[in-house]
């Protein structure tokens, strides 16, 4: 068995490391893959092995001074589109990640918490508010984004929703052609590769044979199941989320395949590797500007930085960016991009005036903790010998994404139930802050908080679930700013939560949805009830009332990493759209947007699955514009 240094470097020797140290002798022929955990802790270093012998195919290439096609980003929307592009053997195709490589230890789907902490991740924080994130450090909220193969696919919980056809109706309606529910639906099918057995069979069935993995946990706690039982009792019908009703309770379609994490980079690039010459990928190269003519506005290559210098590289085609709803709007802005009086401000002269930046959306889901008498998803039931052999053979409590296991969406006002249209969405994670220490680092909570509202806990070390209640259609905007010219500077992130009142009267009346729960029999028959611990800064309000909740909402402003809207998609009549409805930048040449910054409103679900959508469309729309047959 060769093994690569690259992989043996680490966390994830590290990790193989503790596998074999925290088994007992008495846990050695227990559940385990090949009759001993010594054995399994290879089986996973063999599988990373050959995942990183994958990734190292990527060093052969010698970066050339000209394509094609460069594509800024190899995220969700990235990998996918370099993927469809480079399907014209006469196309050169450049993507280039300011990350590494996406390794074996990051795709095991219990441990979406941790990765976080590490190097694939940007690392943002919000700007200081008296408003929100209250019980976050210096009240910022941490704000993940993926740096690495793969991008946010990688750091993502894998939760998989198409969202409502609602949603891309009034895209359309926005002035965009081509972006409706029924005009897209053949790219849902196109790259969904769902394993779901109890999938809607008519209309609006799931593609079987795509790229992305999607699939049911095969193993679910004792709480999981109260919360779908529970969630029935409480008027909802139990069944797919993802069909012609999204209204409904369900376990968690995941993407997950073969207990792994099915990122963009595994689903699109994986299969590629070695196979198409056309199609170079370049890791650890952050792309500085992209260079615009500013007498033709028309963009005709990048600077990047990598290897250890400044290199241009051409592009006969196009530019197109694919960094994510941060990073996009910045580097556009760097690029001459944007709104001229901010550019002006920073030192940048404007080559066009566009709202790059604004619109920026997301969605917080402030989560209400419970205890309860049903075994909780602790650390101990995930890192032991008998987790590990039942990871192996594809089951078991370490294939729990993130240790989420269920979904249930409502249409709280009465007009949006009448459409279908849900506007919250509850989901079931089965452990709580205090049983995982990574939890309160990439939440970013304030000592103090963590102390009053989860000390105990700890210290009984608790049986005890989370609910998030997410809002699904917030009616406030925020902006990404530049900080300076610098591009190594993070940029400055107003996410603006709660500005409008609508925001905050639904996210109390789902918190509210979510505690009434406690009175359905599935929920007494695990004697479940809501953590009585109050807040500190809370306690001038009646516990459990709309200002105590409130004030909860304020303190526990739990992004959920949702962030889109910042290069919005709308006719050019629009002041406030950035891309046109083939996402192509207004008022320049050769340059597209292509990922979540171009959605105009948010959609209602978790975005993750639409960034493919969004992807597989446009690679068509280019294929079309440069009369490659599709």
């Amino acid at each position: 068995m060769r093994l690569p240094i690259t992989f043996l470097a680490g966390c994830s020797l590290c990790f193989c490391i503790c596998i074999c140290c925290c088994f007992s002798d008495s846990a050695v022929l227990a559940q385990s893959l090949h009759g001993n955990a010594i054995f399994d802790a290879f089986e996973m270093m063999r599988r990373g092995a050959a995942q990183m012998n994958l990734e190292a195919m990527d060093e052969r290439v010698r970066l050339l001074g000209e394509y094609d096609f460069i594509v800024i980003g190899a995220g969700t929307a990235g990998c996918a589109l370099a993927a469809r592009l480079s399907e014209n053997p006469r196309w050169k195709v450049l993507l280039l990640e300011a990350g590494g490589s996406e390794n074996y230890i990051m795709d095991l789907p219990v441990l979406a918490h941790y990765l976080q902490l590490g190097q694939m991740n940007w690392k943002y924080r919000t700007e200081p508010s008296a408003n929100y994130c209250l019980a976050m450090r210096d009240n910022r909220c941490n704000w993940p984004r993926g740096k690495v193969m793969g991008g946010s696919s990688v750091l993502n919980y894998m939760m998989y929703t198409r969202a409502n056809r609602m949603d891309y109706d009034r895209w359309a309606k926005l002035g965009n052609p081509g972006w409706s529910y029924e005009e897209l639906l053949p790219y849902f099918r196109k790259y969904e590769g769902s394993r779901i057995p109890d999938a809607d069979t008519g209309h609006t069935r799931p593609g079987r044979h795509g790229p992305v993995k999607i699939s049911y946990s095969a193993d679910r706690t004792a709480a999981a199941d109260a919360f779908v039982r529970a969630s029935e009792q409480a008027g909802l019908e139990r069944g797919d989320y993802n069909g012609e009703q999204q209204l409904r309770v369900s376990y968690l379609q995941a993407n997950i395949d073969n207990e792994t994490r099915w990122s963009s980079n595994r689903a699109y690039l994986y299969p590629l590797k070695g196979k198409r010459r056309n199609l170079h990928v370049k890791k650890n190269a952050l792309v500085t500007r992209v260079l615009i003519d500013p007498q033709t506005k028309t963009a005709y290559g990048i600077m990047v930085q990598t290897d250890g210098r400044m290199q241009k590289v051409l592009a006969r085609k196009e530019v197109i960016v694919s960094a994510g709803a941060i990073n996009t709007p910045q580097l556009l802005m760097l690029s001459g991009v944007g709104p001229a009086k901010h550019l002006r401000e920073v030192g940048i002269k404007p080559i066009v005036d566009l709202a790059v930046g604004y619109n920026l959306q997301d969605h917080t889901a402030p989560a209400v903790t419970y205890v309860c008498n049903a075994t909780s998803l602790k650390m101990k039931h995930i890192l032991n010998s008998d987790a590990v052999g039942n990871y192996l053979r594809g089951r078991g409590p370490m294939r729990i994404p993130g240790g989420v296991e269920a979904i249930s969406f409502y249409a709280l006002d009465d007009e949006e139930r009448a459409k279908g249209w849900p506007d919250m969405e509850l989901f079931f994670s089965a452990s709580s802050i205090h049983m995982n220490p990574a939890l309160r680092l990439t939440f970013g909570l304030k000592p103090e908080i963590y102390e009053t509202i989860y000390g105990d806990l700890e210290r009984r070390d608790a049986n005890s679930f989370m609910i998030f209640p997410m809002i699904l259609r917030a009616k406030s905007r925020g902006r990404i700013k530049l900080r300076n010219r610098n591009p190594l500077d993070h940029p400055l992130i107003y996410p603006n939560y709660f500005a409008h009142p609508y925001d905050m009267n639904i996210t109390v009346r789902g918190i509210r949805k979510a505690v009434s729960l406690v009175d359905t029999p599935a929920f007494r028959a695990i004697n479940a009830r809501v953590w009585e611990k109050q807040l500190p800064g809370c306690r001038q309000h009646p516990w459990m009332s709309d200002k105590y909740w409130e004030c909860h909402a304020r303190h526990f402003t739990f992004t959920i990493y949702h962030y889109s809207g910042t290069a919005k998609m709308g006719p050019r009549s629009d002041p406030s759209a950035v891309v046109d409805a083939r996402l192509r930048v207004h008022g320049i040449n050769q340059l597209r947007v292509v990922d979540a910054s171009i959605m105009p409103y948010l959609v209602s679900g978790h975005p993750n699955g639409p960034v493919y959508l969004i992807a597989e469309k446009a690679a068509d729309m280019i294929k079309q514009d440069h009369n490659y047959n599709i």
